[in-house]
């Protein structure tokens, strides 16, 4: 990842939460050195530690950031996640910053984790969407790998998914990858999302990277993997949870997109006490 990126995102959120000043901490705050601690309230796993650092460091190059659990780990309630010393105006600055970070990627992670292990005895393998939340894509994909996860693309600029409003544009799924064929570069796979089994036919004859099954009920994406199976990779989407997910890998299909990893996902609740 570039350095430089994820200075630009960290300066970012903390100039939205103090864009020119903290009005309570400039008042109290003395710039003496002391220590904090962040630890859990939750059981859970533990995902954004690692940013600590580079957050602290951009207020103050002299912060100290000791991680005391390691990412990707399980973290139960009263657990110390991380030691941070440095001087108390920086602290109290990046505080809650720093712990949205934290909480947010690690609830992502744990919910990843919990649908993960539901489905690991089988092949397909549990990825995220683009159903994210707007400046924080980078984290909340992050969290998803740390918790077991694998991502999807990451935008709209690494990987071509023709969808039904596509398809609708162009006219049909051949036309709509003969025109972008025609545009992007050859190492650039092309997906096509298809609700029934003609569209998937045609997808099919036009020998594409990825084929996802948009809604698709048990029975019918059975058929689909007993057809396909081999020829292409296939993606299993949409209303897909804890209640299904299992279903839904038994069929054979090689991913299953699950938007709520990250949008239902909640925040492992976490303080940060100075000593």
């Amino acid at each position: 990842m570039n350095p430089l990126f994820l200075e630009n995102l960290l300066r970012n959120y903390l100039l939205e939460d103090a864009h020119y000043s903290d009005l309570t901490t400039d008042s109290i705050a003395s710039g003496k050195t002391c220590d904090a601690y962040i630890l859990t309230k939750k059981d859970g796993i533990l995902a954004g530690g690692i940013f600590l650092e580079p957050l602290f460091k951009l207020l103050d190059k002299n912060t100290e950031i000791e991680l005391l659990k390691g990412e990707g780990k399980k973290i139960k309630k009263g657990d110390i996640v991380a030691h941070i010393r440095g001087k108390d105006k920086t602290i109290l600055y990046g505080e809650r910053t720093a712990l949205n970070i934290v909480q947010r990627c690690s609830g992502i992670a744990t919910k990843t984790y919990r649908l993960s292990s539901i489905i690991k005895n089988y092949k397909a393998q549990l990825t995220d969407t683009r159903k994210t939340t707007p400046g924080f894509r980078y984290f909340e994909k992050y969290a998803v790998r740390i918790g077991g996860g694998t991502n999807h693309r990451m935008g709209l600029f690494d990987c071509v998914l023709i969808k039904d409003n596509h398809i609708k544009i162009a006219g049909s799924i051949k036309e709509a990858v003969k025109r972008v064929k025609k545009t992007i570069p050859f190492t650039t796979k092309i997906e096509i999302e298809v609700e029934n089994l003609k569209m998937l036919k045609e997808a099919l004859s036009l020998k594409t990277d990825i084929i996802m099954l948009d809604n698709m009920d048990i029975e019918k994406m059975e058929k689909v993997v007993e057809i396909a199976s081999g020829k292409v990779i296939l993606e299993a989407s949409g209303n897909i949870d804890e209640r299904n997910i299992e279903q839904v890998a038994k069929t054979g299909v090689n991913y299953i997109s699950c938007g709520a990893i990250i949008h239902h996902a909640v925040w492992l609740d976490m303080s940060m006490k100075i000593s």
